[in-house]
């Protein structure tokens, strides 16, 4: 069993920045992808940001060039910071984890929320 644990979720205005944090804990062994989805009321999920164990990391157009995402020394905790943030990036962020053999883990969200 995996828990991840979203933090840093807040309310900033426009062209401002903000990082969220993800910290897994339990049955870390086997995690292949870290990643981060949105979801806007009355909108689908949607991917913002991955980073495989081995470091590669992939982004959606719409936040690349202002997002990061990143781990620490230990791969136990997972960071996405959102620089120039758009109104458009309103939307609760999940933290999400997918292990070998097909495995996948969500958090329970953190609101960003961008004023214009």
């Amino acid at each position: 069993q995996v828990q991840l644990v979203e933090s840093g979720g807040g309310l900033v205005q426009a062209g401002e920045s903000l990082s969220v944090s993800c910290a897994a804990s339990g049955s870390i062994f086997g995690i292949i992808l870290m990643g981060w989805y949105r979801q806007a009321p009355g909108k689908l999920r949607e991917l913002v940001a991955t980073i495989t164990s081995g470091g590669i990391t992939n982004y959606a157009d719409s936040v690349k060039g202002r997002f990061t995402i990143s781990t620490d020394n230990a791969k136990r905790t997972v960071y996405l910071q959102m620089n120039s943030l758009k109104p458009e990036d309103t939307a609760v962020y999940y933290c999400n984890a997918r292990a070998r053999l097909g495995a996948e883990y969500w958090g329970q969200g953190t609101q960003v929320t961008v004023s214009s």
